[in-house]
């Protein structure tokens, strides 16, 4: 007899209620301490770029055109920190509504696969740019986000999500 470890969004397990074991219950709860802190962490981090008077600009302290300027000759792939370069604003305004939602998707579960993703090629774009000098590699903390991006590309969102709930609908309306 083999034991069929598929969850629905309620708890059940194969089909059947039944008492949850520790272990059926972390394996269905292991990515939850994970999507809280990146969609928070996430939408914070929009946020605080959204509303940091002088952020957008081209030039002066603390705006995303000094910023490039200071990594541009550190980065992995200088081209990226060139084409950010063209327009500080946009660039600036395009990462902070990335990041937003990102956090938004992945904190409700909405598109889960897809906001990690998304979560995952903003990390990736910021440790080749920004985070790339840093030595040891493991001390650039966007090399880490992306790293945690991945299990939720992989997992998407299947407990306590807008997914989960729609998916669940689905299934019933069959």
């Amino acid at each position: 007899m083999t034991q069929d470890y598929r969850t629905d969004n309620y708890g059940t397990i194969g089909g059947d209620r039944q008492a949850q074991g520790w272990r059926e219950n972390s394996v269905r709860y292991a990515l939850l301490p994970l999507r809280l802190f990146l969609g928070i962490t996430f939408i914070y981090a929009g946020i605080d770029k959204l509303t940091t008077s002088g952020f957008f600009q081209a030039s002066g302290a603390g705006s995303v055109g000094e910023m490039m300027n200071g990594v541009r000759d550190s980065a992995a792939v200088p081209a990226l920190v060139d084409l950010a370069l063209k327009s500080p604003a946009g660039f600036g305004y395009a990462i902070a509504f990335g990041e937003l939602a990102v956090g938004l998707g992945t904190l409700f579960g909405v598109l889960g696969r897809l906001a990690a993703f998304g979560g995952a090629l903003i990390s990736l774009s910021l440790w080749l740019t920004v985070s790339w000098q840093s030595t040891p590699y493991y001390y650039g903390n966007d090399l880490a986000y992306l790293m945690a991006w991945l299990p939720l590309v992989l997992a998407g969102a299947p407990m306590f999500s807008l997914d989960a709930l729609w998916a669940s609908r689905r299934r019933r309306m069959r």
